[in-house]
């Protein structure tokens, strides 16, 4: 069994201070883009989860320069601890979806300030053009930059119910290459989607560490007001995960996965004001402390379920 300092599974905030020597703090940045998903080429209202915000509720204001942006998310940050290296992530709406020497003037600022030690951009794989992925690529000569993507799920039927709007092909064209120019690919995954089970979660796993992916996010399913999840939830068409399960559920995926993949994320806090369902995961440092608590008593461990295959 490996030990993460201390954790069972391959922590990011172990990768973070391997790699860097020191723990790293994440600023959030709005690069100001829409998204191929809300503005009707491919479709209107974007995927059935994701709120006005476009999954950056925590982001910055777009009205701020980029370098205003960080330099107002570390002010707030270090009042409260001391922190000196800083990941510039671009969370909101699909942050390649723009012409090239915009995103090359953004990243480009993001990166040169002295405080920032790598990119991260959260994006669509039917977004990554190959002049999007030479762009990437030089800056990741500069510091590493890692692209995150946004899969949720390898099932069609749920794809499709979720309106993702791009075929699991599309991610595999994608994820080769950006693996072929060297960058590091993050890949979001959500657990409790309608219509799935656990059979259905766990090959989602299987099949993500199988692949040449170095990073997972693990996000507990949210239901936030206005979004075309909320009317289902509360035209009474699904449930959401109760947190035992969701525990559990977790655990389980993380034996499935690979060891040397990154976890960067086993739950996630949905904005208070407009998460409908699970109140229970609002409390994060709560579920974080029964899930640690419930791995020891497994006696689990990330890729535990890979060894004993």
């Amino acid at each position: 069994m490996n030990n993460w300092n201390g954790k069972p599974y391959h922590s990011l905030d172990y990768m973070l201070r391997e790699r860097f020597g020191e723990k790293v703090y994440k600023v959030t940045l709005n690069g100001g883009m829409s998204c191929p998903n809300r503005d009707g080429t491919i479709g209107h209202g974007g995927c059935i989860f994701c709120s006005e915000g476009g999954s950056g509720d925590f982001a910055a204001s777009a009205a701020l320069s980029i370098t205003r942006q960080i330099d107002s998310q570390i002010e707030m940050l270090s009042a409260k601890r001391p922190i000196h290296k800083y990941i510039a992530y671009f969370q909101a709406y699909t942050n390649t979806y723009a012409p090239v020497p915009y995103l090359e003037r953004i990243f480009t600022e993001a990166i040169s300030h002295p405080g920032i030690v790598a990119l991260s951009i959260g994006t669509r794989p039917d977004c990554l053009g190959e002049d999007v992925i030479e762009l990437l690529s030089r800056l990741n000569k500069r510091k590493p930059v890692w692209v995150e993507l946004g899969l949720q799920t390898i099932h069609e039927s749920t794809a499709a119910y979720i309106r993702r709007g791009y075929p699991l092909s599309c991610f595999e064209d994608a994820l080769c290459r950006l693996r072929k120019a060297g960058l590091e690919v993050v890949v979001h995954t959500i657990l409790g989607l309608p219509g799935e089970n656990r059979e259905d979660m766990l090959a989602t796993m299987d099949y993500l560490s199988a692949c040449d992916i170095q990073g997972i996010k693990l996000q507990l399913l949210h239901v936030l007001k206005g979004t075309d999840l909320a009317y289902d939830y509360l035209a009474g068409k699904f449930k959401v995960l109760e947190r035992d399960q969701y525990i559990d559920l977790v655990i389980d995926c993380l034996e499935h996965l690979d060891s040397s993949i990154v976890i960067h994320r086993v739950t996630g806090d949905g904005p208070k004001d407009l998460l409908i369902a699970p109140l229970w995961a609002s409390r994060k440092r709560e579920v974080l402390n029964l899930l640690h608590h419930r791995l020891k008593e497994r006696q689990s461990f990330q890729g535990k379920a890979r060894k004993e295959a």
